[in-house]
């Protein structure tokens, strides 16, 4: 179901700020992860389970940001979305990439990066993710506050779930996402290629996090 707005409305937030912020973010976590190592071990079975768990957690965010954006794509600023995934979150896509960014993590074998990485998206997602419910509001008026009142902002409840007999989706909105996804799955490798290099010495170690 979706709400067409029949009035004008305040200017959408600026996507722009968001990514210069999870930018320098990403910086941060890529120098992290070459310059320390876990605590455990890498080949343990602590690690390794802690590594599958974070590609779990990845692959989550990478399946429901395309699961979202099936119901959103191209119209995310003309039309309120309230079936599928957000009937049960008004954030869908920020929730599931939240939940990347902690897998992230704990591929990388650390719970501590996994707390860290997922506060740091959970906060940067808050503040957006309220600039938008005020556009929102400015634009759909009554039938955002009423959709605000039933669902959850970030955490979804799942008994809220409900869908629609027909949607329409953007295809290049699809391709977008399943390539900004791929940028999250590439980081398995990638992890175990750094892994690699700093078990026969090629990489220093400054610290270890836990």
């Amino acid at each position: 179901m979706a709400y067409t707005s029949l009035k004008s409305a305040p200017k959408a937030f600026d996507q722009h700020k968001r990514l210069i912020v999870v930018q320098v973010a990403a910086v941060l976590a890529i120098g992290l992860l070459l310059f320390s190592k876990p605590f455990l071990s890498e080949g343990s079975n602590g690690h390794e389970l802690m590594e599958m768990a974070g590609f779990g957690l990845v692959l989550t965010c990478f399946l429901g940001r395309l699961w979202s954006i099936l119901y959103v794509g191209g119209r995310k600023n003309d039309e309120l979305v309230v079936s599928g995934p957000f009937s049960m979150t008004r954030n869908p896509l920020y929730f599931f990439s939240t939940v990347g960014a902690a897998g992230i993590g704990l591929m990388f074998g650390s719970v501590l990066a996994a707390a860290m990485l997922g506060l740091a998206s959970f906060l940067v997602f808050r503040f957006t993710g309220n600039r938008e419910a005020e556009f929102l509001f400015g634009k759909f008026g009554a039938a955002y506050t009423a959709y605000a009142e039933r669902t959850p902002r970030f955490w979804p409840n799942p008994l809220l779930y409900r869908d629609q007999d027909h949607w329409v989706f953007s295809t290049s909105a699809l391709r977008s996402t399943f390539r900004d996804g791929l940028y999250f799955l590439a980081l398995f490798p990638v992890i175990e290629a750094v892994e690699h290099f700093r078990v026969i010495g090629m990489l220093p170690t400054l610290f270890t996090i836990y």
